[in-house]
């Protein structure tokens, strides 16, 4: 039939018209901002620093100041000065850290390429999506205190990706343990005299008494005969 097509189109339309106003699955609008929308587990915007203690964020920051970030980004808006010194980090080990780790959100482009390059999975990608400021230059311009936030955070918005670098996390650890308890347990080689030098060697030799060369023998000696008598 001519325009069936066109009939069944207008009824769905219809009917998810009508079911906009009862079906509860149907009533996407949100009173925002008081209710705030809920996004995705893989919706990702800024960057942020992973630490692992809440109680102290600058202390137990993941990052190292390798700065690879800072080279790979694209529109170059990572800013990372490394100290000068060393201090443990959350397991004891010393290690170098971010004096200085700025992102100017402005001109981010949330490529992600930062996370990706990061060998210490210590910069995320965020979820906050409300950066309207009335300062475009300062206070868009964040600070490692801003960017800090503890690795329960990046469990709440990212469940299924946190877990996994925590597993990853614990088991280079425990390969990095094993080794060391390994190289502890060794038993160490016993202490030999070092070898001589090739050039004292042959000295040694040239100087042994067995080395040297024997005297030549002395000759037997004549008595001259003498002289013949002279007859008279």
């Amino acid at each position: 039939m001519l325009g069936s097509g066109l009939i069944k189109g207008l009824a769905v339309t219809a009917k998810n018209f009508v079911g906009s106003f009862h079906d509860p699955e149907r009533l996407v609008t949100l009173e925002y901002p008081e209710q705030p929308a809920k996004v995705a587990e893989n919706y990702r915007n800024f960057p942020f620093l992973v630490s692992e203690s809440a109680d102290d964020p600058m202390g137990t920051l993941r990052c190292v100041a390798c700065q690879i970030c800072e080279k790979e980004c694209p529109p170059q808006c990572i800013y990372i000065e490394k100290s000068k010194a060393k201090k443990p980090d959350a397991n004891g080990k010393l290690q170098l850290f971010p004096a200085v780790f700025d992102i100017d959100i402005s001109v981010c482009m949330s490529c992600q390429i930062c996370v990706e390059v990061c060998p210490f999975d210590a910069i995320k990608m965020d979820q906050h999506f409300e950066i309207a400021e009335s300062d475009r230059f300062n206070a868009l311009l964040l600070r490692r205190e801003q960017l800090a936030k503890p690795n329960s955070y990046f469990h709440q918005i990212h469940p299924t990706e946190a877990a996994q670098v925590d597993a990853m996390l614990a088991e280079a650890a425990r390969k990095a343990a094993a080794a060391a308890a390994a190289k502890a347990a060794a038993p160490k080689p016993a202490a030999s005299a070092p070898a001589p030098a090739a050039g004292s060697t042959r000295l040694a030799a040239a100087q042994s008494p067995a080395a040297r060369p024997a005297p030549p023998a002395a000759a037997p000696r004549t008595e001259p005969a003498p002289p013949p008598s002279n007859p008279a």
